[in-house]
């Protein structure tokens, strides 16, 4: 591509929207990022993004949203530490819209910076349990923020029909730091290696045949 178009990206500090950040960067885009918070356990995912966004010297805003532990306690594990937390999929570890909450901010961002392009970081290990990872999803909501601004808004997942481990792949040739990624839905000192997440990643790193250098707990 040419010239310095801007886009923002929806930067969790997990690999995949890692990923899709250093890709947008190898394509010349004049990458925007963008992590929230809110209310979830596993805070070092924000402190992840900064590194993230700091590697690839980029303007970073951390959105607060913490406040929306009133409505996801009680409902999701990744925000209430009385709920079980699960090795595998299960109703607990979803984060009701969270992803359509993300983007209406990046909507408003990208209005307010003259963008036009969002990515965030859906793939296609995800698809089949979370509906807002779903291209049906985000190319209606890309639909609504045309509505919303009369603008050409363009909402994707550049990734969407990747497997998580072949977006590992990507990002390993990319030169993503995947050591300074997060994955894990708590907040020890190092990856709990129990939780859903923590196993999805686990075994996203054994099928890549990339080296995965997370230090788990067990």
């Amino acid at each position: 591509m040419t010239g310095k178009a801007k886009c923002v990206i929806v930067l969790s500090g997990g690999p995949d929207s890692s990923t899709v950040a250093y890709w947008a960067k190898s394509q010349g885009y004049d990458v925007h990022a963008l992590t929230f918070k809110y209310g979830q356990i596993a805070e070092k995912e924000t402190d992840c993004a900064r590194k993230i966004a700091r590697e690839l010297a980029v303007p970073h805003k951390i959105i607060d949203l913490s406040s929306l532990k009133i409505i996801f306690g009680g409902v999701t594990s990744l925000c209430d530490e009385a709920i079980t937390m699960t090795s595998g999929f299960s109703e607990t570890i979803i984060v009701p819209f969270r992803n359509a909450i993300f983007l209406s901010v990046a909507v408003a961002y990208a209005v307010s910076i003259g963008a036009d392009r969002i990515l965030y970081g859906a793939q296609g290990s995800d698809e089949q349990f979370y509906p807002d990872c779903r291209k049906e999803f985000y190319k209606a909501f890309e639909k609504a923020a045309q509505l919303g601004t009369c603008r050409p808004i363009s909402i994707e997942a550049p990734f969407s029909n990747m497997r998580k481990s072949e977006l590992l792949r990507l990002g390993a040739e990319l030169g993503v730091p995947l050591q300074d990624t997060w994955s894990c839905y708590r907040d020890g000192a190092k990856h709990c290696g129990k939780c859903e997440s923590c196993v999805n990643r686990r075994n996203a790193f054994r099928e890549s045949g990339v080296y995965d250098p997370t230090e788990y707990a067990e």
